[in-house]
This record gives C-alpha cells, structure tokens and sequence, in this order.
C-alpha cells in the first residue's frame, strides 16, 4: 500500500488480486474503504463452466478484489475451479459478483477434502488404477495426484471417506490418511529396502532356460522347471498387479506383461517368457530408483533445516529443543558453522550467513541486530541470537517445498497431452494386437502360433510407460533446479511458457533500482524558509511506506503531528499540518489541486533530465517547495537487461514517475521501451497491450502493488520474496531475492526444461514405433520388447534427471 509521487507501486487495492494483505503495513495508513472485522476464515469453491482462459481468471480476480471479506484465490483453471479464501457470512455476494460478469459460479458441494499416502503408487499405471477405481464412487469430488509423495488429495462428501479407502485397499494397496499439511515429500518415509537376491537367482534361472532349450539339454521339462522357477521368483508381484488391473478392466504395463507371458507359456515359449519377466522386473527396480532420486532432489531441500534448536528457558538456561516444538517468540542462539532451524529476526550479534539454500545468492550477507534469518541459511563466522518469527512448519523454506510439492502435482501443457494421448495409445494397440493375432491365421493362412507370438510382442510394447513418466520427472528435475537457484517457479506450466517469453515488463523502482533514494535537492519556493518546508514535507511524508516518502522523512528524526491524513493512489499524500491543509505529491496531483506549474517548468525539467525524481509541497493555494529524490541503478541490472537482450527478449519499463526520469533511466540501461506517468491501471494495460501482440510477455514487480498488471501478464516475477509469504504463494515464478539476473536464468533452464521434453518424447515414441514395425515385419522378440519398454523408460528418467546437475549460473 503506497501513497507517494512516484507512481511505482503506487496502488492500495486491499487483496491486489491474486495476492493476501501484505503484513506489517503501517497502521496509519488504512485503506480507503472499511476494513470488515475479524470473522473466522473459510474456503468456499465453485465450478465455474464459462472459466476456461487467463482472460476469465483475470476478470474474476479483478472482480473480487474489490470485494470486502475476501483474502486469497486459487483457481484451477484446468478443473474449471475456483477457492476463495473469506471470512464473509456467506458466499453470496461471491456469486453475485461473479454473476455479473456473465458467469455462473456453481458451489461445490463436497465438503470433505483428504490426502491420502499410497506407498505403492510409485508411477503412472498405479495412478491410472486408482483415478479409474475412484471414479466410480459415488459423492467423489475432484482427485489430484502427486506421484512423487506418493500422494492424492480428494475432495468427496461427507460419508464418501470409508468407501475410497476401502476402493482404494480392493486394489492391493495401503492407504494411509494424512493430515492435509503432511502431505509432502519431506515427510515421505524412506522405502525399505528390498532384498536383490530373488531378482539375482530368478536371474540364473532365466538364464539356465535359455542354455537348456539351446543345449536341448532334458527337453522340455528342464527348461520349463526353470523357466517357472524364474517367474515365481521375479514376476509374482507383476501376476498380482496384472490379475487386479484385468479385474477392473484397466490396461495398464502389468496387465499386459501377464496377458504377454502366460501367452508364451501356453504357446511353449518358456524361456523367452522367463527372460521377460526377469529383465522387466529389473527395469522396474532401477526405473523406481531413478524416480528415488527425484523425490529425494526434493526431500533434500527440508532436510536443510536442522531438526533441533538451542532455546533459552525460562530459567535463562539453554536447551535443545525439537524445532517444531519451538513457539514463536522464543529465544534461539546460533553458533558459526550451524544451520539455522527457523525463521526469525537477530536480538544479539552480528555475523554473516550464507543465504544460497533459501535465495541463491552466492555472497554471504551479513546480518545485525534487526535483520532476517530464513531456516536452511548457513551462520558463518559469529554468534547471534534471534527471536523465532514463524513456527517450523511455515518458514520460508518449508513454504518454498509446499510450493513446489503443489507445482510437481499440476499438469503442465504437454504433460496433459502426453496424458490424452496415453488414454488413446494402448487401447488402439491392444486392438492391433487382437487383429494381428486373429486376421493372418483366419484370412490369411498364417500359422497360429506364429501371428499370435508377434501379437504378444506387440502386447509388450503396448504400455506407453516411457512417454507418461518422461513428463513428470523431467518437470521435478526442473522445478527442483530452479529451487536451489533461488527461483520458485510455481507449476510446470510456467517453467514450460518460459521459454516462450517474448516481452518482458519490468517496474522500475524496487525492480531495476534499489528502491532507496535519498534526497538530493530541496528547493523553497515563494520566499519560504528552506528548513520550515522541509520539516512540513516530512510530516506527512513520515506517514508513507513509499521509497520517495522514506527518503525525504530520513532527514528529520522527529516528524510534526498530522490530521485528516489521506492517501492518493498514484498521485501522493494530502494532510493538515499545524492546523493546514498541505499536499505532498508529484504534478499530475499539483495540476489536479489548479496549482501553477508552469512558473517552475524550467527547473522541474532540469531536476528530471538528472534522472531526478521530483516531488512538490503545497497549501490550498500555492506550490511551496520542490524536492529533488534520486534513486541508483542496481549492479546486476545492466547484466540482467544485457542478457535478456542476448535471449531474444525485448523489455519494457513501465512507471509512474515522470518522462524525464524514466527515460534516464532507461538509456543508462539500454531497455528498449519505456513507459512513464502510469496509474497502476495504465500499467495494466500496457501488459493487455503486448499480450495482444502475440507471444508470452513477462512482468516482474514486487509482488504486491503491481498486482493488476502481474495478473494479467503470461507470468508474474516477484522480486525479493524470500520472507514474504505473499510473494512466495501467489508469484507465478517468485525469485528469493532481488537479483534480476535470475530471469534469464529462468528462460535458459525453461528452454533446456523444453528441449529434454522434446527429446523424451522423441525418444519414447521412437522408439515404439520402431519395435512396432519390425514386430509387423516378423523380427521383433519378446525379450527385445520389454527392452523397448523399460529401455525407453530408463533413457528418458535418466535424461529428465539430468536437469538436476543443470549449471545456470550469471
């Protein structure tokens, strides 16, 4: 909430949109329509049929920013959903709101909403499994899955709890109901792990049938002994998954494998069948270790967080204490070379600690009395004591995880289409497979045995495993990346439209420059006294949270009393001071007020084309002073703009301040557009503007004040989120801290994001269709299938995890 000269950031709308109230804002400045009393909190959620596009979501957004008792959204664009987080005594004036944007929002009536471990569900096929059990149940809302918690969120009714859990069990599963915080991937308990000695000597079996049946050694029963022996010691899980999969008609890999090798038993193919079994149930294991690793990238990232904190007691005597047991307002003391264990804010000390698990930046910052620490950070050289300022399940690391948690279970663009395509894919070559094993011997004269070995070979190659798990890993891989670089990127399909950016929107102050002018001039006017104007500046300048307010309220350390205080969005602030009424703001609000700017033009001009920021003081009937307020050009800006320029990406300044100044500004960093004298609705549509104009347009600002223009762009960057958990909630990609250059660090890693997706699914696709065609042709084999199958599983989980080690430094 900002109410001075420069109209960057200037804007006082209560929820900004897409964003929660920011905390801690100045009590004085209150916002310009009532605030509702406390009430309790709520989440309602509608279907809304006509939500299908950004252009509705941001309509909606709009709408219910200016509705009092709302505080957050969450839409689903995707499901066509919408909760709204409220405290209002009922949802009406939600739909009515809504309803008068030509839409019907229709509340859903699933009151319950579950998460729920399977610790089976470790890929795509239990996923399908369980998605196709549940959708038969009766008062079963929307289903989410996170395969690498090995979680699913159900939104259901009342009495509709027993019966999932029990469908879910009818499958072969363990179902564990967890508390809807503890559904992450931190909290995954490590899988036992399972004895290699079985596959080993299943292994040795297979291949004594093998040797036997060329050998001709003690045909036919020794090598059927062995080969049975091989599947009962590799395949009895895959029968058992395979058996319940044909129960519920779902075609899913271990289906297939048990059609495919109980077909070779009875067409006398013993060891091939056994050869087949071993080496998919060897894919399996190092296809779930491969997936492992994935989800460890992940639980990696709270494990920064030490388990324990040194809290002083009541006693004034130090303890260790299980972090989560530590309330806010305690007490901790950190000592060099320890983690720190929860958020909070230095009482004792200085030091400097290394903030690069939380933001990236790879200096140390140092810290004093009054800064910030965030769980995770690194103390390097001194002893501090810090006061807890968020409880260990909601410090800026563990909302980071949640984060990403939430962004692993979204659907990227081509994930969902690699969804669809797999939906369609197996039946259409189970159905081949029925024609190959049918047509030749029928129509054809063909020998059965023969067509019917080639339609289980192509039964193998079937399941489309590779190309449904290359998505999600490679996207986990990504997001994780971006994760430890500082760059919380809130779903694959930001980290996929990356790469699609074209135009980039950048505020200017907070963004490109420090966000900390000072104040360089200060001219009185009309004969006045330099100091008196000064101190009656202050006075209501004091009373901002604005940059410019700050810098001029600096210089004095004790500021006048001010009545009838009022904030004006985008032009600056107006109060009585000593009994007067006074204006502090910029010229839009002088010309506004009838004040004669013109006799002050020359020396206005001269301030601005110093790349200054000026900003004029008045009674009811004249301009009394002018201030001059400079701000400075960040370090990393100039690299960040070079490199953007370098990525093919053109970028737009956007601000409220005045031509001069902007266009200063703008030169010294060689941005291509600029945009000066912007409300934050003309910011707004100034983003409408380039989106119109094809190609993804970015746009970064603060997170909070340049919520219209955010909302409406493909992306919204929020800079310095870490420790403002608006930021990291509702960004579409939030960066740590304010170092621009992560940008083009986004863009590089979403290109290379892309790039292996396109290979994955090159791959996956390939290499099916080359084992389909030498199947048709009669030089496929079983044994080559499964390599088919599982080869090309392993090759894209072993690429999509190569983002992992992905170097994106500036």
């Amino acid at each position: 909430m900002r109410d001075c000269c420069d109209h960057d950031h200037c804007t006082e709308t209560p929820i900004a949109a897409r964003y929660r109230p920011l905390s801690g804002v100045k009590p004085t400045l209150a916002p310009s329509r009532p605030v509702p009393p406390a009430a309790p909190s709520r989440i309602a959620r509608f279907q809304i049929a006509a939500m299908d596009c950004p252009t509705e979501e941001a309509l909606i957004r709009k709408r219910l920013a200016d509705l009092d008792g709302v505080i957050s959204l969450d839409f689903d664009l995707m499901q066509r959903r919408l909760a709204v987080h409220h405290n209002l005594p009922s949802t009406d004036p939600i739909v009515a709101a809504i309803a008068e944007l030509g839409m019907s929002a229709e509340p859903v009536r699933h009151p319950g909403r579950s998460v729920i471990r399977v610790m089976q569900m470790d890929c795509p096929v239990e996923e399908r499994l369980i998605h196709d059990q549940l959708s038969r149940l009766d008062g079963v809302g929307a289903v989410e899955f996170n395969l690498i918690s090995r979680t699913l969120t159900v939104e259901h009714g009342a009495a509709a709890l027993e019966p999932i859990l029990a469908a879910i069990r009818e499958l072969g599963f363990s179902p564990e109901l967890l508390d809807e915080q503890r559904g992450n991937t931190s909290e995954l308990p490590a899988d036992p792990p399972k004895p290699w000695w079985p596959l080993a000597l299943a292994g040795v079996a297979a291949l004594g049938s093998e040797i036997a049946h060329w050998a001709g050694l003690a045909e036919p029963w020794l090598p059927s002994l062995l080969a049975l022996a091989a599947v009962l010691g590799s395949g009895l899980t895959t029968y058992k998954k395979g058996w319940i999969s044909l129960k519920h008609r779902n075609l899913n890999i271990n289906a297939l494998m048990t059609i495919a090798v109980t077909g070779a038993f009875l067409i006398g193919q013993w060891p091939e069948a056994a050869m087949v079994m071993v080496l998919f149930a060897l894919a399996e294991r190092i296809e779930a270790a491969s997936l492992d690793r994935a989800r460890n990238a992940i639980r990696s990232l709270m494990a920064l967080a030490p388990e324990q904190a040194l809290v002083r007691q009541a006693d004034g005597a130090w303890k260790l204490v299980d972090a989560k047991e530590v309330a806010i307002g305690a007490r901790v003391r950190l000592k060099p070379g320890e983690r720190v264990a929860l958020d909070g804010r230095v009482v004792r000390g200085n030091s400097s600690v290394n903030q690069a698990p939380v933001t990236g930046e790879s200096v140390p910052v140092d810290k004093a009395v009054g800064d910030s620490l965030f769980a995770g950070t690194i103390n390097q050289d001194g002893e501090l004591d810090y006061e807890v300022m968020a409880r260990a399940d909601d410090s800026t690391l563990s909302r980071i995880i949640h984060a990403v948690e939430a962004a692993q279970g979204s659907r990227a663009p081509t994930q969902r289409f690699v969804d669809r395509f797999a939906e369609i894919y197996t039946p259409t070559v189970f159905v081949l497979a029925l024609l190959v094993a049918l047509i030749p011997p029928l129509w054809l004269g063909g020998g059965w045995l023969d067509w019917i070995y080639k339609a289980l070979v192509l039964l193998v190659i079937a399941c489309p495993c590779a190309l449904v798990i290359s998505t999600p890993v490679t996207l986990v891989s990504g997001l994780a990346n971006a994760a430890r670089q500082g760059l919380l990127v809130k779903g694959g399909v930001y980290l996929e439209q990356g790469k699609r950016l074209r135009w980039l929107a950048l505020d200017k102050t907070g963004t490109l420059t420090h966000g900390k002018p000072v104040l360089t001039e200060t001219v009185a006017l009309a004969g006045l006294d330099q100091e008196a104007v000064l101190k009656l500046a202050v006075a209501l300048a004091a009373r901002s949270d604005h940059p410019i307010s700050k810098a001029i309220a600096a210089n004095v350390q004790e500021a006048q009393a001010v009545e009838a205080f009022t904030a004006l969005p985008g032009r600056g602030v107006s109060g009585r001071v000593e009994g007067k009424r006074h204006h502090l703001g910029n010229v839009r609000l002088m010309r506004e007020l009838g004040h004669d700017v013109e006799t002050i033009a020359s020396r206005l001009e001269t301030l601005e084309r110093q790349g200054k920021t000026v900003v004029l003081l008045a009674d009811e009937s004249r301009i009394l002073a002018m201030f001059g307020v400079a701000d400075t050009i960040k370090d990393n800006s100039r690299q960040a703009i070079a490199e953007l320029h370098r990525l093919g990406v053109k970028t737009l300044m956007l601000s409220g301040d005045n031509r001069h100044t902007a266009a200063a500004i703008a030169d010294q960093l060689g941005i291509d557009e600029v945009r000066a004298e912007l409300l934050p609705e003309d910011k707004d549509k100034a983003i409408a503007e380039l989106v119109g104009q094809g190609g993804s347009v970015g746009m970064v600002g603060d997170g909070i004040n340049d919520a219209p223009a955010l909302a409406r762009a493909d992306i919204g960057f929020a800079m310095g989120a870490a420790g403002t958990d608006t930021a990291i909630e509702a960004a579409d990609v939030a960066l740590m801290d304010d170092d621009l250059r992560k940008i083009p660090a986004f863009i590089r890693l979403s290109r290379k994001t892309s790039a292996v997706l396109m290979q994955n699914i090159a791959l996956a696709l390939g290499i099916k269709l080359v084992f389909l065609a030498l199947t048709v042709a009669g030089m496929g084999t079983m044994w080559m299938a499964v390599f088919a199958d599982v080869g090309a599983s392993l090759l894209v989980v072993g690429n999509g995890l190569k983002l992992l080690s992905h170097k994106n430094g500036y």
